[in-house]
């Protein structure tokens, strides 16, 4: 449950302490509201009683003691209430009221102007202001009480429609602030991982714009700088290898020249072998170096078709291999992709299927319309022996082979499956290798659409 309750995104996580803040604030400010209004209410029932307590009883002191009993019986009836003429002090099964109560109302009532000799000469109240009922007695100079019983309103300190919708539109307007601020705070850790992602596909992505907060501008700026350096050593690395094997070529030439003269043919017949074998490692390198340095410029290319074709043209390179070639799929399907590269990655895989599983049966899926803008997967599969689950990764590793032959006819130098994922890596996919249960190997390539 807590797990399922606490979110994963830092804006979402922040936004969610933020308005749980935000929602015991308000609620504290709330309680606080509702018990000062209560209070407040309290307060003018009192000066309210006080004030008919004591206007009652000058009205009655300023009159005969035998007329009193009856002026109390012609006042008007009323609902909250009652008076009447007792000999001695009210004894309701009510407890005394507290002293702040008493002192309270005996300041109210002093403020009813009343003639000095007239004052009462006692006062006895009991209840609280958390019972219903409140009573008052007053003792004449003469000698009887006036006895006054009061039912208290209940209190109503959330009867005030404008409070409550001042209320929530204060605490939606402060809701929504508060998402606001959160995402716009946010919003440069959302952009930094982008750019880490992009980075990741792409060496030469652009750089992190340097602009907002100063933190944001110094994560920036070190986030470019780790970026420049990371270029920097993968175009020295390519470079140096590039080098290397643009610089092998002279010697293998004269080596291959060197080696027309040699009398024994099975010498020179191996000698050649070796040499043709080194040339086409130094020929894999150095296209590995040139795909790792490309700059090809990315365009909308139908998927579809360009897998038939690399098909036809594998179909045309071994025609023994031709109905050992399938594909099935939609018709057309549009990525963005840059050409060449994506064709050298597929045709890859698909050569490597035909030359080590002798066949090549290629799924092409597109996402679910409910899917917009997910992956598109493009299975390859063979018909050949597998490979052992622990070297599968290996396998893109550079000069990398099941095959351990030195033919050139059973197999490249090793970088076939190296290249192919750097492609796919770019563009944004991946491809990744498994055996078939039925048997067999199973390459599966993604590519964003």
């Amino acid at each position: 449950m807590r797990l399922r309750a606490w979110p994963d995104s830092l804006a979402a996580r922040t936004a969610l302490v933020l308005l749980s803040g935000l929602a015991v604030v308000q609620a504290a400010g709330l309680v606080i509201h509702a018990l000062d209004h209560a209070d407040l209410q309290r307060n003018v029932q009192l000066h309210d009683i006080a004030q008919r307590a004591m206007g009652t009883y000058r009205n009655l002191a300023v009159q005969p003691a035998a007329e009193r009993p009856r002026i109390v019986a012609d006042l008007p009836p009323t609902v909250d209430q009652s008076t009447e003429i007792v000999p001695s002090p009210p004894e309701d099964a009510l407890p005394p009221a507290p002293i702040t109560l008493q002192r309270q109302l005996a300041g109210e009532m002093q403020m009813v102007p009343v003639p000095a000799v007239l004052r009462p000469r006692d006062t006895v109240v009991l209840g609280s202001t958390d019972g219903p009922v409140l009573v008052i007695g007053l003792r004449f100079p003469d000698g009887p009480w006036l006895r006054q019983r009061y039912e208290l309103a209940p209190l109503r300190p959330w009867n005030s429609a404008s409070f409550i919708i001042a209320f929530v539109l204060m605490t939606a307007a402060a809701a929504v602030m508060t998402v606001w601020a959160v995402r716009r705070l946010t919003s440069p850790v959302a952009v930094l991982a982008a750019a880490a992602d992009r980075l990741g596909r792409d060496v030469n992505a652009p750089a992190l714009p340097e602009r907002g907060p100063s933190e944001v501008v110094t994560a920036a700026a070190a986030f470019n700088t780790m970026a420049s350096r990371i270029r920097r050593f993968v175009h020295d690395r390519t470079l140096m290898l590039t080098a290397i094997g643009h610089d092998l070529r002279t010697p293998i030439t004269r080596m291959r020249l060197r080696s027309e003269f040699i009398d024994d043919e099975a010498l020179r017949t191996r000698m050649l072998a070796d040499l043709d074998e080194l040339e086409a490692m130094v020929s894999a390198t150095l296209a590995f170096g040139r795909d790792a340095a490309a700059a090809e410029t990315s365009s909308r290319i139908d998927i579809a078709e360009l897998l038939r074709t690399i098909l036809d043209e594998t179909a045309d390179a071994k025609p023994a291999a031709a109905g050992q070639l399938s594909m099935d799929g939609p018709e057309h399907l549009a990525v963005r992709a840059r050409p060449l590269s994506l064709k050298r990655a597929l045709t890859n895989l698909i050569g490597n299927a035909v030359n080590y599983g002798q066949a090549a049966h290629v799924h092409l899926s597109a996402p679910l319309p409910a899917a917009a803008g997910d992956e598109i997967r493009i299975t390859i599969e063979d018909d050949g022996p597998g490979i052992p689950s622990e070297q599968i990764e290996q396998m893109f590793q550079p000069f990398q082979r099941m095959e351990e032959s030195r033919s050139r006819e059973t197999g490249g130098v090793g970088l076939g499956l190296p290249i192919a994922r750097n492609i796919l890596r770019a563009h944004g996919g991946d491809v990744v290798l498994e055996n078939r249960e039925t048997g067999g190997l199973r390459a599966r390539v993604t590519l964003p659409v």
